[in-house]
C-alpha cells in the first residue's frame, strides 16, 4: 500500500475514527480510501501500475491453487474498548468466510468497514512509503490477530511471510509476528498450509 500520513489534532485518538475517515473522503475532490493506523490518519496516494500488476498476480496464484474467499477492496476495523484503534484497506486479503447477516449489519453500522475478525490472510505490496507496511501495519496485523501476513518489499526486493502473531501486552505498538519467511524476489516463497508457495519471480520487474 502507498500511502502518505496526515498528523494533527484531527487524528487524536479522541476523534471517532470512522468519521474522521469520511471526512477525508468527502474533502478529497479525487476518490480515496484513507486509513487510520496507530492513532493516525493515512491518505493513500494512487498505487502505480506495477504495485497493482504485483497485487493482482498473488491473487491469481492464491486463486489458481484454489484458495476461496480471495478479495480485494473491502476495509477492516480493529476495535477496542474505546472504539476503532485501527482501518485498514489490505492490498489483498484472504477471508475465512463471506461476509454473515451479521457481519453485513457489522459493517453498516461502522461506516462500511468489516470486522478484522474476517480476515485468514492479509497482503500488502509496498509503494513509496514501504515504511507503513513493515512498520504501523505489520504491527497493528499482528495485534488484531491476522494468522498470516504477507508483504512483497518492492523496495528490498525481498518477499516476505509473516505467521504467529503475538500481543504482549495492552499496548498494539508492541505487537509482532514470531514467524517469518524471508526470500529475494525471484525465489519461491513458502506459505503455511492449506496456502500454496508464491512464485516472486515476476516481481522482479515491478520492483522500484
Amino acid at each position: 500500500m502507498n500511502a502518505d500520513l496526515t498528523n494533527g489534532p484531527d487524528s487524536s485518538p479522541q476523534h471517532d475514527a470512522v468519521e474522521l475517515l469520511a471526512a477525508f473522503d468527502k474533502a478529497s475532490t479525487a476518490p480515496i480510501r484513507p486509513e487510520y493506523i496507530e492513532e493516525t490518519a493515512y491518505i493513500p496516494s494512487r498505487p502505480d501500475d506495477r504495485h497493482n500488476d504485483t497485487a493482482l498476480a498473488l491473487i491469481i496464484q492464491l486463486h489458481s491453487a484454489g484458495v476461496d474467499e480471495v478479495g480485494v477492496g473491502n476495509g477492516y476495523r480493529v476495535a477496542d474498548e474505546h472504539g476503532a484503534s485501527a482501518l485498514v484497506v489490505p492490498d489483498f486479503y484472504v477471508r475465512r468466510r463471506r461476509p454473515t447477516a451479521q457481519e453485513e449489519s457489522y459493517s453498516a453500522a461502522h461506516g462500511g468497514w468489516y470486522p478484522i475478525d474476517m480476515i485468514a490472510l492479509v497482503g500488502e505490496v509496498t509503494s513509496t512509503n514501504h515504511e507503513t507496511d513493515t512498520g504501523p501495519k505489520l504491527r497493528t496485523y499482528a495485534a488484531a490477530g491476522v494468522p498470516v501476513y504477507v508483504l512483497i518489499d518492492r523496495n528490498a526486493k525481498t518477499a516476505h511471510c509473516y505467521t504467529a502473531p503475538v500481543l504482549p501486552g495492552d499496548d498494539p505498538t508492541e505487537a509482532f509476528y514470531d514467524s517469518e519467511v524471508k526470500v529475494a524476489l525471484g525465489e519461491r516463497l513458502r506459505l503455511p498450509e492449506p496456502y500454496p508457495t508464491l512464485d516472486t519471480a515476476a516481481f522482479l520487474e515491478t520492483a522500484v
